[in-house]
């Protein structure tokens, strides 16, 4: 099976997520999109795949969020230019398999519908 997860070393939600994929005997595709960075269009269909609205794969928390002055009524065009540029905006982990893409947060569970 073909998987591919959007990681951030850094997270220990990701780093979990990505050993989990690999005790299931998995081999994924590790995409760091902090170092390469999905393109705009990359990312908006990784969110119609996802099915969810651009906002729901946002880090609200993060300092850009603020400083950007992004909130729920920001179009959807605009929040995939602001994750392009600052991709720490990025919700993560994403795990994408041929049945669908998944945020693993705020359960590993999330993904286990699409592995």
């Amino acid at each position: 099976m073909d998987v591919t997860i959007y990681h951030n070393p850094r997270c220990s939600t990701s780093r979990k997520t990505l050993e989990y994929l690999r005790e299931d005997g998995l081999n994924p595709t590790i995409i760091q999109y902090l170092k390469d960075t999905p393109t705009k269009e990359e990312l908006r269909a990784l969110f119609d795949q996802m099915g969810i609205p651009v906002h729901r794969g946002i880090r609200t928390k993060e300092a850009e969020y603020t400083e950007l002055g992004l909130s729920e009524d920001t179009p959807e065009e605009e929040l995939l230019e602001a994750v392009v540029a600052h991709p720490r905006l990025l919700e993560r982990p994403i795990v994408v398999t041929g049945k669908g893409a998944r945020i693993a947060r705020p359960s590993i569970n999330l993904i286990d519908e699409i592995l």
